[in-house]
């Protein structure tokens, strides 16, 4: 694989309890650059008796100290984490592409830099959220009462993030949970540790945060997250990745019946209506969406539905501006398209465009490896033409740079085949007249849609998704109160 680099700044040791510990008997697993295949370095590789031990010092931190109810050092603690990111910047940018595989022209969105907003927005909140709200006077069989509601931290909250945008999604979720006074467990995916273990090594140098209140667990053995889904000390699970492992942990908490957040799969289709007059500006959103990370995205839409009068037309102008995207080593920066996070990811998108070739898909654009890398986990932007939505290209998601090209009839032919999937993260609809933009819209079963090329996303959008993409909103006003619970209050008038 390669020697071990050690000029990366990154932290190997898990955060327990306020501390910078090894895990049990000094484990740690190697961490691998997808662009390189080399081993940067090492990550701890927790044990279930550290997630048991990191579980003991959020459980505590919850119930002993003040956290919940102490708004200013919450507000405090924040604002100190987001000042040490930035102060930090650079250094966490570089351990973030040396692992990521994801572009360097990202970080400065939604790779590391747009993430940090959460820090603020929901600090910022602290000052205007209304705890309680009244409910006034009632009288009833059992006397007159004056009523109210207030709303308090849930309590113990395990995150479990995914690899392909690991500052992005561990600041959507930990950024509300400490806001609202939750306590959190960060379980980081294993391909990323070193982003996580930053952010533990950061809190840990550089602000107030009380022992316990944030821990950050980093494992290559993916069943040590069983220990917090099962575990009656954690309060809420708070889970993004696919859709197979969302339905276990759902099933696994249940035997708790704690709560359960779920961001799951996504298979956003992107409509392009007959009435555009500019083909090239209709399908050009699809096609950076595929190209950005490698189409690592979960909102990505990679099903382009076109007008079955101008499809030719749509799959040429799409695969214009699809070949013209730049991909390769993520250290450019001009580059779009960096590695895929690893080889079994890379083999899968793999055998999903094989698989589809052989069911009747044509290849316009891409389709394999590209011949310039020696070594490192790539694939070239890919168009596939002729798909149908019962293909299994079509239904499943890739996670990888293929957009593939779907024939409709008309308008509520664009809809049935948008809808006609287990999926509803998000979508797009293009068309030269609004109101039939927003009409087709409205009927697309999905959390977020975008109408004529606006975009959504920011920290005060809730994000989340219809039927199997998803349980629960993150961002914004909506993905603070998931933190919390409603008690409500009577006493007698």
């Amino acid at each position: 694989m390669g020697e071990i680099m050690t000029e990366l700044w990154h932290e190997e040791r898990l955060y327990i309890d306020g501390q910078l510990v090894e895990a049990a008997g000094g484990a740690t697993y190697p961490n691998i650059n997808p662009a390189t295949e080399e081993i940067i370095g090492v990550a701890a590789d927790a044990s279930a008796e550290d997630v048991e031990k990191a579980i003991a010092a959020a459980r505590r931190a919850f119930d002993t100290t003040d956290w919940s109810t102490n708004t200013e050092l919450r507000q405090r603690c924040l604002r100190q984490l987001h000042q040490a990111f930035i102060d930090n910047f650079d250094a966490v940018t570089e351990l973030t592409i040396a692992e990521v595989g994801a572009p360097r022209m990202l970080m400065g969105g939604p790779q590391l830099m747009t993430p940090l907003e959460y820090l603020t927005y929901y600090a910022d909140m602290l000052d205007t959220f209304e705890w309680s709200y009244d409910l006034g006077i009632y009288s009833g069989i059992a006397g007159t009462a004056h009523r109210w509601v207030e709303k308090e931290a849930i309590g113990v909250v395990a995150a479990i993030t995914p690899w392909n945008y690991p500052h992005q999604i561990t600041f959507a979720k930990c950024a509300p949970a400490l806001a609202a006074g939750c306590t959190v467990i960060l379980k980081a995916a294993p391909d990323t540790p070193w982003s996580a273990l930053a952010l533990g090594r950061l809190i840990h140098d550089h602000t107030d945060f009380p022992p316990g209140v944030f821990n950050v667990i980093t494992s290559g053995n993916k069943t040590v997250g069983e220990v917090l889904t099962t575990s009656p000390d954690v309060d809420m699970i708070s889970f993004t990745g696919s859709t197979a492992t969302g339905k276990r942990i759902m099933e696994a908490a249940s035997a708790t019946v704690k709560k359960v957040f779920l961001e799951l799969g996504g298979k956003s289709a992107h409509i392009v209506l007959d009435d555009v007059s500019d083909m090239a500006s209709a399908t050009a959103s699809p096609c950076f969406m595929v190209c950005t990370h490698g189409g690592q995205g979960c909102a990505t839409s990679t099903r382009l539905l076109l007008p079955r009068s101008r499809y030719e037309e749509g799959v040429e102008a799409t695969a214009a501006m699809l070949g013209a995207l730049p991909y390769g080593d993520p250290q450019d920066p001009g580059v779009m398209t960096g590695a895929i996070v690893n080889k079994a990811q890379l083999e899968r998108i793999e055998g999903l465009v094989d698989r589809a070739v052989a069911a009747g898909a044509r290849v316009v654009l891409g389709g394999g490896r590209p011949d310039q890398f020696e070594k490192g986990y790539y694939y070239t932007p890919t168009l596939l033409a002729d798909v149908t939505n019962d293909m299994e290209i079509a239904q499943v998601e890739i996670f990888g740079p293929v957009l593939v090209a779907i024939a409709f009839d008309d308008d509520d032919d664009a809809v049935r085949i948008a809808n006609d999937s287990p999926y509803g993260l998000s979508g797009a609809v293009m068309s030269d007249d609004r109101e039939r933009a927003l009409a087709v819209g409205r009927r697309i079963r999905t959390g977020t849609m975008s109408i004529n090329g606006g975009s959504w996303y920011a920290v005060d959008v809730p994000f989340g998704g219809y039927k199997q993409s998803g349980v629960g909103r993150e961002s914004g006003i909506s993905g603070f109160e998931e933190y919390l619970e409603e008690k409500a209050l009577a006493e007698p008038a």
